[in-house]
């Protein structure tokens, strides 16, 4: 017969079986499974060392290559003309200051010798005024879905951000126009936008829950419009106290590259001043090409949602192999003109030098692993995928017409990098380069008219469709 006392360890024996059956099931890390994974490592003396050198230094300090650390090559055969680097601070406009650096390069060609400074403020205020309404009448468009229906959440979960595409920029200034840097310059809060950020989408969000209780109710769509509109009141008080109100007029002359005025002051408002430094309209003028590996190349896709205006434009881009998106951008460079494009801006990045590079830190030997993903697998892995918009402006080539290597103008100050510019060596453009923008004058017919097909519809959750920042 069994004493108390053995009753006593056979039930806690039972408890801690069930208990370790509960916490482990069939993919939990069992103490046996534990006891391998701590056998499988190295020799402890060498697993110390390496932990004393990495507990006291950053990772990619010890795993940059010194063999990779030579003379930097800054020569380039094809450059356009250089321009001011500006800053974007702490803020997501990369696309902003890109999608203006091309328009402001494009000026100064056409006028030979005048320059300008497009204000980013003016432009991301209505940006954000406009993604505001994007969100709210998303909202009321998917009012009688569920809360947890993909598309609802979609915009409760993100309902609005400093990122963006090209697509944006035009958009933005076919509608509202263009002003000076002068007349409008960055605030604060252009300049520092996750606290203004944070505000207005709490404020949304309580807008947006109101508008669907408005759908439920039976409330007539005039009576939610005009709800709607007295919200958009609220967003653009918020941004006109934080940003600044939008210039409406304003008397500018314009300068040359060493600040000597070369035209008499004239009076302007933002729409006259955009097709004077403009000229026409953007939309219609170029594509968007895209290297995705995943899907099949040569068809156009359009992503839905991924606009800055209710009634804009959704991105629309063609899959293009990067032979195809290198020979075009080598094609508008030699003509003397920049670029939209972006990039997966964090991989492989020596800061320090502005360098972009596959070879620039070897994490594999440090951590005694291999890192074999290919690009199409990263992306739908969401290892990597398009962070950072930048200025194309330059490409060294072979003696074949091969890129060698590619130059952007960057927005994070002059100071950063090559004089505010990065380098990136050919390989590296190929696995981390995403997006290019591009003017239809430098597209092969061929791509033209495949670009014209009717676009597969994807989805803005896809990994590759972020914002760029």
């Amino acid at each position: 017969m069994m004493n108390i006392k053995n009753m006593q360890t056979l039930v806690a024996a039972l408890f801690m079986a069930a208990t370790t059956t509960a916490q482990t099931g069939n993919g939990g890390i069992s103490h046996e499974m534990l006891r391998q994974i701590e056998q499988s490592q190295g020799a402890g003396s060498v697993n110390k060392a390496l932990f004393n050198a990495i507990a006291a230094n950053s990772i990619d300090n010890l795993a940059k290559n010194f063999g990779n650390q030579g003379e930097l090559d800054t020569y380039f055969s094809t450059e356009t003309k250089k321009q001011s680097i500006h800053d974007q601070k702490s803020s997501g406009r990369c696309w902003l200051f890109s999608g203006l650096n091309v328009l402001r390069s494009d000026f100064a060609l056409r006028s030979d010798s005048l320059t300008v400074e497009y204000s980013q403020a003016y432009l991301f205020f209505y940006d954000q005024l406009e993604k505001a309404n994007l969100m709210l009448q998303g909202v009321i468009d998917t009012a009688k879905k569920p809360m947890d229906d993909v598309r609802v959440q979609f915009f409760f979960k993100s309902p609005i951000g400093d990122g963006g595409t090209f697509c944006g920029v035009a958009d933005l200034a076919e509608k509202y126009g263009l002003v000076p840097m002068s007349v409008m310059p960055e605030s604060y809060s252009a300049e520092n936008t996750s606290r203004l950020a944070t505000i207005i989408k709490s404020k949304l969000r309580e807008f947006g829950l109101e508008l669907r209780g408005m759908v439920a109710g039976g409330k007539k769509a005039a009576a939610i419009q005009a709800r709607k509109t007295e919200m958009l009141g609220t967003i653009y008080h918020i941004l006109a106290i934080t940003l600044g109100e939008p210039v409406k007029e304003f008397t500018y002359a314009f300068k040359d590259k060493n600040g000597k005025q070369q035209t008499e002051p004239k009076r302007y408002t933002p729409m006259t001043f955009y097709q004077e430094t403009v000229g026409g309209p953007l939309n219609g003028t170029f594509i968007m090409a895209m290297n995705d590996p995943r899907r099949p190349y040569y068809k156009t896709y359009e992503v839905e949602y991924d606009r800055h205006t209710y009634d804009g434009h959704n991105w629309k881009y063609i899959n293009l192999p990067m032979e195809d998106i290198e020979r075009m951008a080598i094609a508008c460079l030699k003509d003397g003109h920049k670029m939209y494009s972006s990039y997966d801006v964090g991989k492989q990045f020596d800061r320090k030098r502005g360098l972009l590079d596959l070879g620039n830190y070897d994490y594999e030997s440090l951590f005694g692993t291999t890192f074999t993903m290919n690009k199409a697998q990263r992306i739908e892995t969401f290892d990597s995928g398009s962070t950072h918009a930048m200025t194309l402006t330059a490409v060294d080539l072979d003696e074949n017409g091969n890129a060698k290597k590619w130059k952007v103008e960057n927005s994070w100050g002059p100071s950063y990098g090559q004089a505010g510019c990065l380098i990136m060596t050919a390989p590296w453009f190929r696995e981390y380069m995403f997006r290019l923008v591009v003017n239809k004058k430098y597209v092969p017919a061929d791509i033209l008219e495949m670009e014209k097909q009717k676009p597969v519809m994807v989805m803005p959750e896809d990994p590759l469709f972020l914002e760029d920042k």
